[in-house]
C-alpha cells in the first residue's frame, strides 16, 4: 500500500473549504498543515474574526500557519521543514513567489473557479453570470509564478442556469473542485498527467468587484441587468436610486426578471402595481419583484409600493 500524500493546504475564502475537507477525509493524502490568512477585523466592533479555512482546519484538529505575507523568507523554511511532496492553494489571497512554489517536490496546484485561460484573476465567478456565459467550471492547474498562468492539469465543466446566481454557482463549483482535486492528484503524483500549457488565445482578466459596478445603468440591455443583479449577489448588490429631495435615496434590487416591454426612456417606470415595478431599459424591461430602500426592510414590490408609491413615468437613476 502506497503512504499518503503529504500535503500542505494553503487556503482562506469559504471556496477552498470543499477542498480542504475532501483532501482532510481522503486516505490518499496527510494534511501535514494549513496556511491561511491572519485573523482580521469584521464587523461593527472590529473583532478579530480567523478565516472559514482556519476555523475548518481548527475543527478537522490541523496545524495552522497564519504569515502576514508568504513570500518572507522565514515563513518558506517554515514550509520546507514540513517536507510536503504537494502545496494545493484555493482561494488564498496572495501572489505565491516561485521560491514557495518550489517548496514541494510535486510542485504546487491551483484549484480556479474557471475555465482557464478565461477569467484568470480574482473574481472569476461574478464575471461570468454578469457577461452571461452559458457555462464555466473549475480548472486544476499547476502553478507558475504568474496570475493563473499555469499548465492546466484537469478540468470540469458546468453550465450556468437562469436560476443560477453568485452564491449558488459559487457552492457549486466548490464542490466540483474539491472532487475534481481528490480524483486528479493521485494520477498526476504518479505521473500519469501531464500538464498543458495554457492556450494563447481567450485569455481574459475577472478584476475585483467594487460597489460601483453594482449600480445599474438603465440603458443596458434588461437580460445584462438581469446577469449583473445575479452576478452582484449579496455584495455590492445591485441597485439604482429612488428621486427624493434633498437628494435620491438608494434602493437596493434584490429579486427582478427581464419582461419583454417596449416604449419609455431607459429608467422609466412604466408599471407600478400588485406584479412588481416594470423599468424601461435600453432594450426589453426589468421587472423589480423585491426591493429595499436604504435603511429599510426587504419587501416585495407591492409591499414596497404601499408605502412609497411610484407613478407612471417617474424615472430611476
Amino acid at each position: 500500500m502506497t503512504s499518503p500524500l503529504r500535503v500542505i493546504f494553503m487556503g482562506t475564502a469559504p471556496l477552498a473549504c470543499a477542498s480542504l475537507r475532501a483532501l482532510a477525509e481522503s486516505p490518499a493524502f496527510e494534511v501535514a498543515a494549513v496556511v491561511t490568512q491572519p485573523d482580521r477585523p469584521k464587523g461593527r466592533d472590529l473583532k478579530l474574526q480567523p478565516s472559514a479555512v482556519k476555523e475548518l482546519a481548527l475543527a478537522l484538529n490541523r496545524p495552522v500557519l497564519q504569515p502576514e505575507r508568504a513570500r518572507q523568507p522565514e515563513f518558506i523554511e517554515q514550509l520546507r521543514a514540513l517536507r510536503p511532496d504537494l502545496i494545493v492553494v484555493a482561494a488564498y489571497g496572495q501572489i505565491l513567489p516561485q521560491s514557495l512554489l518550489d517548496v514541494p517536490r510535486l510542485g504546487c496546484l491551483n484549484v480556479h473557479t474557471s475555465l482557464l485561460p478565461k477569467y484568470r484573476g480574482a473574481a472569476p465567478i461574478q464575471w461570468a453570470i454578469a457577461n452571461g456565459d452559458a457555462e464555466t467550471g473549475v480548472t486544476i492547474m499547476k502553478m507558475d509564478a504568474g496570475l493563473d498562468t499555469g499548465a492546466i492539469v484537469a478540468t470540469e465543466r458546468t453550465p450556468i442556469a437562469d436560476a443560477d446566481d453568485a452564491p449558488t454557482l459559487h457552492d457549486r463549483l466548490a464542490q466540483l473542485g474539491a472532487a475534481l482535486l481528490v480524483k486528479t492528484v493521485p494520477d498526476f503524483a504518479a505521473g500519469k498527467i501531464t500538464p498543458q500549457p495554457q492556450p494563447a488565445e481567450g485569455s481574459s482578466y475577472a478584476r475585483k468587484i467594487e460597489k460601483e459596478d453594482g449600480r445599474l445603468d438603465w440603458s443596458q440591455p434588461a437580460r445584462v441587468l438581469w446577469q449583473r443583479l445575479r452576478a452582484f449577489t449579496p455584495w455590492p448588490g445591485a441597485f439604482t436610486f429612488l428621486p427624493a429631495q434633498p437628494k435620491p435615496v438608494l434602493l437596493k434590487i434584490r429579486r427582478a426578471e427581464p419582461v419583454q416591454r417596449d416604449g419609455g426612456n431607459p429608467g422609466e417606470v412604466l408599471e407600478a402595481g400588485a406584479d412588481g415595478i416594470v423599468v424601461a431599459c435600453g432594450e426589453g424591461a426589468l421587472r423589480l419583484l423585491e426591493v429595499q430602500r436604504e435603511g429599510g426592510k426587504r419587501l416585495a414590490a407591492r409591499e414596497f409600493l404601499a408605502g412609497c408609491p411610484l407613478a407612471k413615468s417617474q424615472r430611476l437613476g
